[in-house]
């Protein structure tokens, strides 16, 4: 019986991950700081003018920027705590904390939207005088501030869910503001001060839209479930697929993070174990094929007893 480990962070990697591709986590603070100033002085600016206005638009707008500056700055604390080194108590480092911040982020946008839609619906039953003016302005402000930031996590959206999810967040209110903006100008034109309300409610919805998606996410990789875009049956399929696997067996797969995945394994090979150099090539092709960075593979040259846990 033998057993084998690679992963491919660090300075020192085995042979097998060269040519991979490396899923640590990459600096963004100087994004998130950018990102967190400008739109929290963006927040206090749209829900000062929001009252000012009575624009309910504004302030649920204003009330899912403030979300997002937290969420920021959680993402932003997930990403720092992520690199920190192992430990003995914590063996794999602090890598999961991005998944905890995907999840209490979750949590925020759900509080927030029950406040914004309690308003909205009170403003139904009594519409309250909008300068229709006052929203255009702010909200045109607020698309330049989140298209700003959105592009400053832009690049590294396609490697790290973390990013990614600040990513989407900025650009999806980027796209709210643009809502508020034609709001505001078809108040201007008609004078029906349901437009506002109307528009809050739709902001709600598209907010949960997303949110829901987030939560389902992050309760799934806090689970331990099998991570978006690796097919557990492909990667079965390419194990049992190798040369003098009879039979593969104790198969995990789950999420040590945002950015990396882990798989343990029990390969059966009745003519026994292969050497190194096998390990290492199953190593460097789960981490180039399916993006799983650190792989665990025990050889063994009996089959499976039945009864065993799995």
């Amino acid at each position: 019986m033998g057993a084998g480990h690679s992963h491919n962070h660090g300075a020192a990697h085995s042979s097998a991950d060269a040519g991979g591709h490396s899923h640590a986590p990459k600096d963004f603070g100087r994004a998130f700081a950018i990102g967190v100033v400008l739109n929290t002085a963006f927040v206090v600016i749209e829900v000062t003018y929001g009252l000012i206005s009575g624009s309910m638009a504004l302030v649920a707008d204003a009330g899912h920027n403030l979300s997002d500056v937290l969420s920021l700055l959680l993402a932003w604390g997930a990403s720092i705590l992520a690199r920190r080194p192992p430990s003995q108590r914590f063996t794999y480092g602090l890598k999961s904390s991005t998944i905890l911040a995907a999840m209490a982020n979750a949590g925020l946008l759900l509080v927030a939207l029950g406040a914004i839609l309690f308003e909205t619906v009170h403003r139904f039953y009594d519409p309250a005088p909008v300068q229709g003016m006052t929203m255009v302005v702010v909200a045109g402000i607020g698309i330049a501030i989140n298209t700003g930031t959105a592009l400053l996590f832009m690049r590294g959206r396609k490697h790290d869910l973390n990013i990614r999810g600040a990513f989407l967040h900025m650009a999806a209110d980027a796209l709210v503001s643009v809502g508020v903006v034609i709001a505001g100008v078809g108040i201007l034109v008609t004078g029906a001060l349901w437009i506002d309300p109307l528009t809050s409610l739709i902001i709600v919805l598209v907010i949960a839209w997303g949110t829901w998606g987030l939560l389902k996410d992050s309760v799934k990789m806090g689970l331990l479930g099998v991570p978006e875009g690796v097919d557990e049956a492909a990667v079965r399929g390419y194990l049992a697929s190798l040369d003098g696997v009879t039979a593969v067996h104790d198969l995990h797969i789950w999420p040590m993070s945002t950015t990396e995945t882990a798989l343990t394994a029990h390969l059966v090979m009745p003519q026994g174990h292969p050497g190194d150099a096998f390990l290492r090539k199953i190593a460097h092709g789960l981490n180039h094929d399916f993006r799983i960075s650190h792989s665990t593979v025990q050889v063994e040259t009996a089959p499976e007893r039945p009864g065993c846990a799995g």
